[in-house]
């Protein structure tokens, strides 16, 4: 019923995650960068409603993780057999 085990190798990481986690990082930079320059002055986002204020800054790091892991491309795992990649 069951053939040989399989062993797969260790699988690198995916340019998905590295992309995601890069764009984060550099999303989180962005947005604190901008708080540092105009020292915490929510000014800048003063026409939304006080509950948007709160999650208007978190938003740029989430956006720019889901573009990169979207744009990013899928890593084939060639140790795989053909039906399972």
């Amino acid at each position: 019923m069951h053939g040989e085990p399989i062993s797969y190798s260790k699988p690198p990481v995916e340019r998905k995650v590295t992309a995601a986690t890069a764009g984060s990082y550099l999303g989180l930079l962005a947005v604190l960068t901008v708080l540092q320059a105009v020292n915490a002055d929510l000014d800048l986002i003063s026409f939304l409603p006080d509950w948007a204020e709160s999650l208007a800054v978190p938003l740029l790091p989430g956006l720019i993780t889901y573009a990169a892991g979207y744009v990013a491309k899928h890593t084939a795992r060639h140790d795989l057999p053909l039906d399972q990649r």
